[in-house]
């Protein structure tokens, strides 16, 4: 069942490039087929390789969970913290009282990489989160041999076929997937395929600016029993309140963080806020 379902077809290329998140995503899906590798042999490694430590699970202990980011650039700002050291970085983000550790692992736009994924977990017992544009297969089972203990999907850039498969081969590896929406439809989708794990983006994809708004907007429509995420925007611990209040059971965090000069007492404001 699970090989019949990584055998069902190449990624969908992308249509008209309107937004960042196109771009991105054309450049991944391009990747994406003129990659050779065996779905199977990789399918074989992944499932050899160790438990992952629960990422979903250390997001519903009481009080708001703070996902911290390991993070070079982004797309907007451009340079935020270029010559970080992940190890450092992480144990940092521990140290302050991080739940869990989200890594970038795209080197073009966010001059993340692999190794920044493993050199940052082999320094914490935080679980991992794979901060990528998963488009393939085999984005799914790079994360679980790389290390990471969950998965992103964003709803933005899959089919529903896509996502739904991606989430299942994630729980078959046992890799927490973090479902990603930025609207209420793409939340029904979201739960449409059975996510337990869902974030809500606060960045808008066209314009890249934030709605602060957003996430309290959508908080009342997601179910109980569904482990809620803020991203992007959260500013300060008042925001972290806000969110908080609004029922969120974590925020995810990267640019105020990595641009904070004190990674440790920024992780530890954010918590104490609330």
């Amino acid at each position: 069942m699970l090989e019949r379902r990584l055998l069902e077809g190449d990624a969908i290329m992308s249509g008209a490039n309107t937004t960042y998140l196109d771009r991105i995503v054309a450049e991944h899906r391009s990747a994406a087929l003129s990659d050779r590798r065996s779905v199977e042999q990789l399918l074989a490694e992944a499932m050899s390789v160790p438990e992952t430590r629960g990422f979903r699970s250390r997001l519903t202990e009481p009080g708001l969970s703070v996902i911290a980011e390991i993070k070079r650039r982004s797309p907007s700002k451009g340079e935020l913290f270029a010559d970080l050291d992940p190890s450092l970085l992480a144990a940092e983000y521990e140290e302050g009282g991080a739940a869990c550790i989200s890594v970038l692992t795209d080197e073009t736009n966010f001059g993340g990489s692999s190794e920044d994924l493993t050199a940052a977990r082999a320094a914490v017992k935080l679980p991992v989160l794979r901060k990528d544009f998963t488009v393939h297969e085999r984005d799914v089972l790079d994360a679980r041999l790389m290390g990471a203990d969950a998965v992103l999907l964003i709803v933005a850039a899959l089919s529903v076929e896509e996502l739904r498969r991606f989430h299942a081969l994630s729980r078959d590896l046992g890799l927490d997937a973090l479902v990603e929406t930025h609207s209420e439809a793409e939340l029904e989708i979201a739960l449409s395929v059975g996510a337990d794990l869902v974030g809500v983006n606060q960045r808008n994809l066209t314009t890249f600016e934030v709605d602060h708004d957003r996430a309290a907007r959508m908080a009342v429509l997601i179910p109980d029993g569904v482990v809620a995420v803020a991203e992007s925007g959260v500013r300060d611990p008042a925001d972290a309140a806000t969110l908080r209040d609004a029922g969120y059971a974590a925020i995810l965090v990267g640019e105020t963080l990595v641009t904070s000069g004190d990674a440790s007492a920024a992780v530890a404001a954010l918590r104490e806020a609330v």
